[in-house]
């Protein structure tokens, strides 16, 4: 048989990479991190489009082999949409690992691997001053911050990332190829971190199910509602939308509440030695913007509940709650220390030293295609900054009683536009008084 001359060589070719392009793949993407809860842990998530097993290689040298070996396994999330797409999601923890100790690692199997990633794995215990890095509402197109994170990311800035809801815009949306298309965009930042999450609105699509089958966060609730311990602090992860999508059970709604409960009741009872308790859920009981939503126009149903019933405001005042994180409005706003309307800084002079009741975030301007949105013209007496600009929150828990919270501007380039410490005593957390 004559030799192929190059020109049908290089057809030939072209034709086997198109091939390849278009069939599905077993090399692993959306790579991700996550803490399972167990300290000396770290969850590895990815996606591939056929069938595979589920591994991580790793180890402490920047070269060479990958001496350790973890094996997980494989769920099929079918799409809500017409195509039915299935996305074959992979799962595997590693246990044992090294407090402190920087990681590498690559996920994947025969079939293809990932390239090599780095982490650095959590300090146990309590005495250390973890730094996170804390955001709602950034979506695959806009992702404003997405630059300067990387770039954080990329000189160990941080020891987590807390991603206060609403992914994408929407993870379901082109039979969830926005979804696949932003998990890609974070990926230099989530399989570096644990990339820490709650639900917003706009997970909403076929019961949340392009969340829960994407992100693994502790506990059994599928990451509508967990916590977790990290240095001096427990922080509490919940679901607003259980209040406004009731066609999806209103049992979840009863569940969360009662959960909740018990999980605050297990923090107090730990206070001594994690004294901050920090929660993060989507849509804030108050905000100032000059738009429709329940925290301006109307009565807050995650302040007040339904009927009465559920509300967080005084479940979390009553179990003294420091520190409430929150999303949703596409904008940054910090309030003085507030309980029912009223304002409780602690002193004239130092409002967040010794504050007499808790101190609430509102972080959504990581960016999204809804672009920003306006403030009311005449705030009321119990906002105290706010901030019509794309950005982040740092977030650093220095010790048990100081708490160091930052807001940087990527429309000023990285200028810190909020600077405040949160101060508490150790004892006494409980009670406001």
């Amino acid at each position: 048989m004559p030799p192929l001359s190059g020109c049908w060589v290089l057809l030939l070719f072209s034709a086997g990479v198109q091939a390849a392009l278009e069939s599905p793949s077993a090399v692993p993407e959306h790579v991700h991190l996550s803490y399972p809860g167990e300290p000396g842990s770290m969850t590895v998530t990815w996606t591939t489009w056929v069938p595979a097993r589920s591994e991580v290689q790793f180890g402490v040298q920047l070269s060479g082999p990958l001496p350790l070996r973890a094996q997980g396994f494989l769920t099929t999330f079918v799409d809500g949409g017409i195509l039915k797409r299935k996305i074959y999601i992979h799962r595997v923890t590693l246990r044992k690992l090294l407090p402190g100790v920087q990681y590498i690692y690559r996920c994947g199997s025969a079939q293809g691997w990932s390239r090599r990633f780095r982490f650095r794995a959590l300090k146990n215990g309590v005495h250390w001053s973890p730094r996170l890095a804390v955001f709602g509402d950034m979506g695959a197109d806009n992702a404003k911050a997405l630059p300067r994170l990387r770039r954080d990311t990329q000189q160990g800035m941080y020891d987590a990332i807390l991603h206060v809801g609403d992914f994408a815009y929407n993870m379901d949306q082109d039979n969830a190829r926005v979804g696949d298309r932003f998990m890609q965009l974070i990926e230099p930042v989530a399989a570096s971190l644990p990339y820490m999450t709650c639900p917003g609105n706009h997970e909403q699509r076929y019961n949340f199910s392009n969340y829960k089958a994407r992100f693994s966060m502790p506990g059994n609730s599928e990451g509508l509602w967990y916590s977790w311990d990290l240095g001096p602090a427990h922080i509490i992860s919940f679901s607003t939308e259980v209040y406004f999508f009731l066609h999806y059970g209103r049992h979840l709604l009863q569940r969360q509440f009662r959960w909740l409960e018990s999980d605050l009741q297990k923090a107090n009872k730990n206070r001594a030695a994690r004294p901050w308790i920090i929660t993060m859920g989507h849509r804030p009981m108050y905000c100032s913007n000059a738009d429709l939503d329940d925290c301006t126009k109307y009565e807050s149903k995650v302040r007040r509940g339904l009927g009465g019933k559920y509300g967080l405001e005084d479940l979390f005042y009553k179990h003294g709650v420091d520190l409430e994180l929150w999303a949703h409005e596409h904008s940054y706003e910090r309030l003085w220390p507030i309980y029912n309307y009223q304002v409780f800084n602690g002193s004239l002079h130092q409002p967040y030293t010794h504050p007499r009741g808790p101190v609430h975030i509102i972080t959504g301007s990581a960016g999204c295609e809804e672009r920003l949105t306006p403030f009311t013209i005449r705030p009321r007496p119990w906002s105290a900054v706010r901030v019509k600009e794309y950005g982040y929150t740092r977030m650093h828990i220095l010790n048990g009683t100081h708490i160091h919270i930052q807001q940087v501007s990527d429309d000023q380039d990285g200028k810190i536009v909020d600077d405040f410490w949160l101060v508490r005593p150790l004892h006494g957390r409980m009670v406001y008084l």
